[in-house]
Formats: C-alpha cells, structure tokens, sequence
C-alpha cells in the first residue's frame, strides 16, 4: 500500500482542511486550488517517521505519542467508527476507507523542528537514515533525506513565524 505524506503549515484547522481531498502542494487557480506552504514528502508518517527524526532533532528517546498527531479528516469533528459492526457499515465510498486524511501536529514537534541548529542538521540526517525505516535506502535517498530535513526545518520555522501550526495530509 502506497501513502503518500505532505507537511504543510495553516492558520488553524478550518483553513487546513479547506478542500480537504486535495493535495496541499497543487497551486492551479484554474481550478480553484490555492496551494499551501507544503513539504511534499512521500511515505514520511508524522507519528513514526517524523517522530523518530523529532527525536533526534529534540536529543530525547523515541515514543510512538512523541508526534501525537490530532486526526482532522475525515473524522473531525465526529469521531470515526469506534466497533466492528460501524466499520462494517460504512458505505464503500467513505473517506474512512481510503482516500485523504488531514493530521495536526503538536506544537512541541514543530517548535522541536523550529528550533533546530543548522549545523546538526547533517548529522541529525544521517542518524535519520538508519532508523528501521530506511533501511532500503542507498546514497542517493541519504542526499534527499538531508534536503528533507531542511525543508521541513525551515516549514516549521515559517510556521512558528506565523504563529501557525504543522498539518499533514496524506493519502493512502
């Protein structure tokens, strides 16, 4: 299964969920689609991922609430089915089946991101690249990984400027 991650920063949740099945980093007023400010990351989930490069960007231990992501869509503000006789009755085009979904971060993740120093960043990388996850990749996705961190520093940044909030979209 393929799920595809985008970071983006947004006033506050209404403006973070406007067209919430479309992907944050399209900007085509042709069709009505105002871009965000996004990092488009691939298969980077908030909660073990991103929590692990927190992790070490912050100097603490790993744990899966560290990036305790707030689900948005398509739950918010209804929570999503909580037994198995809900699920089951689902219709089969709902967003809980497959499509987009829209998580908050905490501010501590981006304030963590924010904050880091620029000179560890490379080292923050390569100890990024051993991590379970990566452990497919080659030279090559050791170069975007470390282009990646910085992008998603610098979002954070802009982010904490703005007094905003990091929010990820993704789609499975």
């Amino acid at each position: 299964m393929s799920v595809f991650c985008e970071y983006y920063r947004a006033a506050d949740r209404a403006a973070a969920m406007v067209q919430p099945d479309l992907s944050r980093v399209i900007d085509d007023p042709e069709y009505g689609v105002a871009g965000f400010d996004a990092v488009e990351t691939k298969w980077i989930d908030p909660q073990v991922i991103l929590g692990q490069l927190v992790a070490f960007i912050g100097d603490v231990d790993f744990s899966f609430d560290l990036v305790d992501a707030v689900p948005l869509y398509p739950s918010y503000p209804d929570p999503a089915p909580q037994t198995d006789e809900e699920w089951d009755a689902l219709p089969e085009d709902s967003p809980y089946l497959g499509g987009a979904a829209i998580y908050e971060l905490p501010v501590n993740a981006r304030d963590t991101l924010a904050d880091a120093d620029d000179s560890s960043l490379p080292a923050v990388a390569e100890r990024w690249t051993t991590i379970e996850e990566f452990s497919f990749s080659s030279s090559d996705d050791r170069e975007y990984l470390l282009s990646l961190v910085r992008d998603l520093v610098g979002l954070a940044r802009r982010a904490k400027e703005q007094d905003q909030l990091l929010y990820c979209w993704m789609f499975v």
